[in-house]
């Protein structure tokens, strides 16, 4: 059963994440479990996600799945930071561990205060974006981007 779409082509959020992830070297976009991932050879970053609602102390819209509740995170940046980043994103008040990617290292950023239409934040963006990138692409991708700087 395919997994129903969990996105809006014309959120403005989604669009500006997509400019930013596809123009790394060799980067793409697809659809999977409803949402957009952009990879290379693996996903460097998520569009959206949902995480588990731990004793109600998370905002935002709820769905249940197998009697847990999640809360839905629909304009949002899933990516994995370096190791030296994650007390920061624990103590970040946008930042949350996504549900199933979370375990393995992978965070959220709530992009809501953002304005798309503004480059106020955005570079902060394309920075997570970047490492997450150098963490999962080939070595040959990374030295390319690494060119570019």
């Amino acid at each position: 059963m395919a997994h129903p779409q969990m996105y809006d082509d014309g959120d403005l959020h989604f669009q500006r994440v997509r400019t930013l992830a596809l123009a790394l070297p060799a980067a793409e976009m697809k659809i999977s479990h409803g949402r957009p991932a952009f990879f290379t050879q693996k996903v460097f970053a998520y569009y959206g996600a949902s995480a588990k609602d731990v004793g109600g102390a998370q905002d935002g819209p709820r769905s249940a799945a197998g009697g847990d509740a999640y809360v839905q995170h629909p304009r949002a940046l899933v990516i994995r930071p370096e190791e030296a980043d994650v007390s920061f994103l624990e103590q970040e008040p946008r930042a949350f561990r996504p549900a199933y990617l979370g375990p393995a290292g992978w965070f959220g950023i709530d992009l809501d205060e953002l304005d798309p239409a503004r480059d106020e934040g955005w570079e902060e963006i394309a920075e997570w974006l970047e490492t997450s990138y150098r963490l999962t692409a080939p070595m040959k991708l990374v030295r390319e981007l690494s060119r570019r700087d």
